[in-house]
Formats: C-alpha cells, sequence, structure tokens
C-alpha cells in the first residue's frame, strides 16, 4: 500500500481537487493524506486568535467570511443538488462548531479545535466528491489513529494498533482518505502534529503500515539543486539520501520540513517528493542510499545571528563549553553552527526572543560579541573524508566573499558557511555556476 500527502495548493480549488484522480488509482491500495484547502488554515488561526484575544465580534465576522468560501466551493465541487445537499450539511456542521466559540470560554484546548477543521472540511468535502461520481472511498478519521505522547511526539505502535484494524475491516476497498497535521495528544484532547504538518502525517502512517512508499504531493517537481526562486537554470535532484534530505530542509529547502520523514527514515520506507501541476515528472526520491561523488544541492536559511564568547578562561578548560550550552538550553534555544578556537567559540541561532537574556548571562564567561543578519549557505553532498576536492570548489566559488564562520565535518554530506546575508544572492549564484554549470 502507498500514501499520498496532497498539500493545500492540490486541494487548493474544486478544479484541483477533481484533478487529483489524475494522480491518485482508485484500483491501487492507496491511503491519500489531505491537507486542509490553500488559505483556510491561514484564516482559522486568524478566527482563533480574535476568540483568544476576546474580540467575539470580529472572530465571527472572519468565521463568516470563510463560510461564504466554503460555500462557493461546494456549490463548484458539488453541482449535483442530492450531493451538494450532503455538502452544505458538513461544512455548516463545522461553521457552526465555530460560530459556538463566539459564545463560550476560549481557550489554547478550543484552538487546537479550531485549527482542525481545515482538514476535516477538505477530506470531508472529497470524500462526497467520489461518492458523487461513484468512486468508492473509505473516509478514516485521524483522531481515531493519530496521537502523540506525553513528550508530544507522536505514538507509532498506537497509529499502527488502531489504523491497521480500521483498513482491514474494509477488504473491498482499496481507496482510504484521511486528514494531515490532526491528531490527539495524551489527554486525548484535539491537537496537532505542528512541525511538519501533514508531510509529517504521511511518513508516520507509512511508518503505522509499513508502506510500500510515502509520496508527498506539492506544486514544486521535487528537491531541486538551488534556490529557483533567485538562481536560473536550477533542476530536480533525482535521488538522495534521508540524511542529505535532512540536510537540505533544514537549512532552507522548503518544500520538506526537516523532521517530517524520520519516521519513513526509521522504518525504512522510500519517500518521493513529486509535482501535482506535472505529475509525469520524476521529482525526487529519498531513500537510504546516497549517491557517492557527487555535489547534489545547495540550500540557504536567512536569519542567522552570530554570537562570539571570547575568555581566557577557554584554555586548556574542561567544562566551559558544557557551560555555555546549557545557557542556551535553559532559554530553550537550539544552536544551528558552532565553531572554536582556544580562547573563543562563536555559534548561530535562528530564535533570538531570548537574546537579551542569553547575552547577559554569556557576559558571565567573557566578552560577548553579536552579529545579525546573516544567513547560513549549506553545500550538500559526498563530503566524507576520504573525499579530495569538493571542498576546495566550494570554497573557490566563493573566494570573492566575506565568510564569517566555517561548519566542516560534523557529518559527511555537508560544508555549511555563514554569510552575511546581502551575499546570500551572490553566494548561491556563484556556487552553482561552478559547482552545477
Amino acid at each position: 500500500m502507498k500514501v499520498l500527502k496532497f498539500g493545500g495548493t492540490s486541494v487548493g480549488s474544486p478544479e484541483r481537487m477533481r484533478r487529483l484522480l489524475d494522480i491518485i488509482n482508485p484500483n491501487e491500495e492507496q491511503i491519500v493524506v489531505l491537507s486542509a484547502v490553500a488559505g483556510t488554515t491561514n484564516s482559522l488561526v486568524e478566527i482563533a486568535n480574535h476568540f483568544l484575544a476576546g474580540d467575539k465580534k470580529k472572530g465571527s465576522e472572519c468565521v463568516d467570511n470563510l463560510y461564504q468560501k466554503y460555500k462557493d466551493f461546494v456549490a463548484d465541487l458539488l453541482p449535483e443538488a442530492f450531493f451538494q445537499e450532503q455538502g452544505m450539511e458538513v461544512i455548516d456542521h463545522h461553521f457552526g462548531l465555530l460560530k459556538g466559540f463566539a459564545s463560550d470560554l476560549f481557550t489554547s484546548i478550543e484552538e487546537k479545535v479550531v485549527l482542525a477543521q481545515g482538514e476535516l472540511l477538505s477530506t470531508s468535502l472529497y470524500h462526497i466528491y467520489l461518492k458523487s461520481i461513484k468512486v468508492p472511498s473509505v473516509l478514516l478519521p485521524a483522531l481515531d489513529f493519530m496521537k502523540t505522547d506525553e513528550d508530544n511526539e507522536p505514538d507509532i505502535p498506537f497509529s499502527s494498533k488502531h489504523l491497521k484494524p480500521l483498513i482491514d475491516a474494509r477488504p473491498d476497498n482499496k481507496l482510504f482518505i484521511t486528514q494531515g497535521y490532526i491528531c490527539r495528544n495524551s489527554f486525548g484532547e484535539v491537537d496537532n502534529l505542528r512541525r511538519g504538518g501533514s508531510d509529517y502525517t504521511a511518513s508516520l502512517i507509512g511508518a503505522a503500515i509499513m508502506a510500500e512508499e510515502v509520496q508527498i504531493w506539492t506544486d514544486i517537481d521535487g528537491m531541486h539543486n538551488n534556490d529557483p526562486r533567485i538562481v536560473k537554470g536550477t533542476r530536480p535532484i533525482a535521488q538522495l539520501s534521508f540524511d542529505e534530505a535532512a540536510e537540505l530542509a533544514y537549512f532552507g529547502a522548503k518544500i520538506l520540513h526537516p523532521q517530517s520523514v524520520f519516521p519513513a527514515q526509521k522504518y525504512k520506507i522510500p519517500v518521493r517528493l513529486l509535482n501535482t501541476m506535472e505529475p509525469q515528472a520524476a521529482g525526487t526520491l529519498i531513500t537510504h542510499d546516497s549517491e557517492k561523488g557527487k555535489i547534489k544541492s545547495i540550500a540557504a536559511k536567512d536569519g542567522i545571528t552570530a554570537i562570539r564568547i571570547q575568555s581566557s578562561r577557554m584554555l586548556l578548560a574542561y567544562g566551559f563549553l558544557r557551560r555555555v550550552f546549557e545557557v542556551f538550553e535553559r532559554y530553550k534555544t537550539p544552536i544551528d553552527m558552532i565553531t572554536t578556537s582556544e580562547v573563543a567559540v562563536s555559534l548561530t541561532i535562528d530564535e533570538t526572543t531570548q537574546l537579551p537574556s542569553i547575552t547577559k548571562e554569556l557576559q558571565d564567561f567573557g566578552t560577548v560579541e553579536i552579529d545579525e543578519q546573516h544567513t547560513i549557505v549549506c553545500v550538500v553532498g559526498d563530503f566524507g573524508a576520504d573525499k579530495h576536492g569538493f571542498v576546495a570548489r566550494v570554497f573557490e566559488a566563493i573566494k570573492h566573499i566575506p565568510i564569517r564562520m566555517i561548519s566542516y565535518g560534523g557529518s559527511n554530506y555537508n560544508v555549511s558557511l555563514l554569510i552575511r546575508t546581502a551575499d546570500k544572492t551572490e553566494a548561491l549564484r556563484s556556487l552553482h555556476n561552478r559547482l552545477f554549470e
């Protein structure tokens, strides 16, 4: 069985929703994971924010505006009166629930319920559409089998235990529809996966049922070897390892969340990135195998702040770095890159909410310098210790650009460079010309 995930743009209009059957084969065993219709989640976030702020009037107006959009959506998707009536019943139910929050206590618990309505709407409407064209399908409520544990981590054994019986109970059906993003938490409350959203759901389902393959369908034909918004002539990468894909996703490749394929990686389920608008395109295949002797891609992550701590107490001292890292741990601030010398350590962060407090504590160790407006450029490929020449090509390409930090050797898959954000475009284009053209 395959798992196919379609993002918000893939179901962003009735026409696009209808065209999913150009990709989905009802005669093959498939679980189809759908995101909310494009724009819906943003609207639900706005509604929840108004209710949280106590502005019930504004929140109700936003509910009414979104309801009207869905009325038009249903009228277009389901022109036949019998099925249009079913579609209207669905949206009346969900929007009645949303309107009810205007007169009740609204907390973060209710907020999660509001955010779940987008996926519940898209899957219900698509299920009705399939019925209207006589394509058999089964709607599987994700809230029946997707759960997180006490640490807010997905509970794959729970999903496997509860999902397989739902599938086995319908042996005559091959096409199953379910929601991405949403789940229940350890208290049984409606919650969501946050990190990676629907991609994460597809990967978790793939792991839970030991799927043949997980397919992530978006509006771009796979992961490219550079940012196509900045560099001309980029092309999709045919094959990546899970580690390479995670590096690229973390350092700026927006097509995939870096943690969303970890369950598939753990259970050795291949993941394929494909383009809904060009179903014939080969896309990118992600497996455990890595093509040797190649530089694969370049990605860039903006909004980076560099922090340099200089102290003579580092010299021949043990425990110094541990105490520095504990500062960031206390403020729950992840570190991206780190380099050290005998008397200084430089590191980068992209979350600066707690920076003033972090800086104040770090000043106990020595002199602290803060540099903002930086970008990490990550070059991914075969950078194992037994390789020679690849790193030299990287530095040759950007020898005219000042480099603030270099990270190499942390893995066999990347070289990371910290540069000023003002130099990012020039760096990406120079690297592309030297490494791929």
